[in-house]
C-alpha cells in the first residue's frame, strides 16, 4: 500500500489565543493513538497528564509523556483527543480516525471522511441490557 500521509489541523482546546498548528501525519491504522513530536507539546501549550509505556514497533518498551487535550480536525470531521509525546513527526493512528469516521484509500494513499456518511460522521455504541 505505501506510506500515507494527511494534513489536520491541531489545537489546544483550553488556550482559545493560541493559534492553530496545520501539521502533516503519518496515517497509520496499525497504531492505536496520536503521537506528536516534543516541539509541539511546547508550540501548543500542552499539559501533560500522566506517563505511559508504550510497546513500540520492533518489540522494545519505552516510557512517554501522555498531554492533552488536543482538538483535532480533518476536513469536515473533528474529535478531541490526547496524544503521546512520541518521535520526530505526527503519526496519526486508529482512535482518532475511528472517532471522527475517517477511511484510508490504499489504491490512492488518502485520507478521507467516510464516503458511506459524507456529511456526519457515524460511530458504534451498544447499549447494555440492564438485569
Amino acid at each position: 500500500m505505501g506510506l500515507v500521509y494527511s494534513s489536520i489541523e491541531l489545537s489546544n482546546p483550553t488556550k482559545l489565543q493560541l493559534k492553530s498548528l496545520e501539521v502533516t501525519a503519518l496515517v497509520d491504522s496499525g497504531a492505536l493513538h496520536l503521537c506528536i513530536p516534543s516541539h509541539l507539546v511546547l508550540q501548543l501549550e500542552l499539559q501533560e497528564i500522566e506517563k505511559r509505556e508504550v510497546v513500540l514497533a520492533d518489540g522494545r518498551r519505552q516510557l512517554c509523556s501522555y498531554v492533552g487535550p488536543i482538538m483535532l480536525k480533518f476536513e469536515s470531521r473533528t474529535c478531541f483527543v490526547g496524544a503521546l509525546v512520541l518521535g520526530e513527526e505526527v503519526l496519526l493512528g486508529a482512535i482518532p480516525m475511528e472517532d471522527m469516521d475517517l477511511v484510508i484509500h490504499p489504491s490512492s494513499r488518502k485520507l478521507s471522511v467516510n464516503p458511506d456518511s459524507p456529511n456526519i460522521a457515524v460511530s458504534s455504541a451498544k447499549l447494555s441490557k440492564a438485569k
